[in-house]
C-alpha cells in the first residue's frame, strides 16, 4: 500500500527562511500599528521570562509527541493516527490526527522549521483563532484533494496546512520576502507560485509525496486570505 508523507524537506521546506516583521532602530515593524502579540504576557508576575504559549506552539508540540508515538507504537500510529481514506468513515478523527504526525526526523524537522517561521508569522498578524482555523481547513482540504486523486495509502504530515498559512500569508502581507537555499531572495508570491509549480509538475512521480495536498492547503490558504485581506493586508506608508 503506497504512503503519502507529504515530506516538506525534499518538497519544499529545505533552505526556506522567511523574512518579515524588520527591526527599525530596534523595535519590531508593525506595519498595522497593531499591539505585538508575541510582547502580551512574556513577563511572569514575579519578574522572570516566560514564553507565551501560543496555538502555533502547541501544534508543535503535539507534532513532536506524536513522532515518539510513530515512533514507538508505528502500528498504533498508522492504523489510527495517520489518514487512511478506506477507513476514514470508521476512523473520521483521522481527518485532523494526521496532520500533527510525521514519518520520520526530517520530516517533523522541516515542517516545524515552516511552522516557526510562517505559522509564527500569520498567527502574529490574525491572531491565534484565526490562525487555528486556517491551518485545520487547509489541513483538510489537503486531505480531501489528495483522497479525491488517490483513494489508497496512508496519508501523514502537516505540509498541506503549512501550505495553507504559506498562501494565506502570500495574500495578506505580499511584502513578506523568503530565502530559498538560504541565498536566493524571493518575495512570498514568488515562492507560492514556485511551489505549486513544482508540487504540479510532480504529480503522478510515485515520490511517495502527497502534491494534490500540498496544491489544495494552498488554494485553501489562498481563498481565506482572500477573506481576511481587507482587514489585514499591509498597509504601505
Amino acid at each position: 500500500m503506497r504512503e503519502y508523507f507529504g515530506r516538506s524537506g525534499r518538497a519544499w521546506a529545505r533552505g526556506l527562511l522567511v523574512q518579515a516583521g524588520w527591526k527599525r532602530d530596534g523595535v519590531r515593524d508593525d506595519g498595522w500599528n497593531d499591539p505585538d502579540a508575541w510582547d502580551d504576557d512574556k513577563f511572569s508576575p514575579s519578574g522572570g521570562f516566560r514564553l507565551p504559549l501560543t496555538y502555533s506552539g502547541i501544534i508543535l508540540v503535539i507534532c513532536v509527541l506524536f513522532f515518539f508515538v510513530r515512533v514507538l507504537a508505528p502500528v498504533f500510529a498508522f492504523n489510527y493516527l495517520a489518514l487512511n481514506p478506506s477507513f476514514v468513515a470508521s476512523r473520521p478523527w483521522t481527518l485532523i490526527t494526521h496532520m500533527f504526525v510525521h514519518a520520520n526526523m526530517e520530516h517533523l524537522f522541516f515542517n516545524m522549521l515552516f511552522l516557526f517561521f510562517f505559522g509564527t508569522e500569520l498567527e502574529r498578524r490574525v491572531g491565534e483563532s484565526r490562525f487555528l482555523q486556517i491551518f485545520i481547513i487547509s489541513g483538510l482540504a489537503g486531505a480531501i484533494g489528495q483522497m479525491a486523486v488517490v483513494p489508497t495509502g496512508y496519508m501523514m504530515g502537516a505540509s498541506g496546512a503549512l501550505y495553507g498559512v504559506m498562501g494565506c500569508l502570500a495574500v495578506i502581507a505580499p511584502e513578506i520576502k523568503v530565502l530559498l537555499f538560504f541565498v536566493i531572495p524571493l518575495s512570498i508570491r514568488a515562492a507560492v507560485v514556485l511551489f505549486a509549480v513544482l508540487d504540479f509538475t510532480m504529480m503522478g512521480s510515485a515520490d511517495s509525496i502527497a502534491h494534490m495536498a500540498h496544491i489544495t492547503g494552498l488554494l485553501a490558504g489562498l481563498a481565506y486570505g482572500g477573506m481576511l485581506k481587507d482587514r489585514y493586508r499591509y498597509r504601505h506608508r
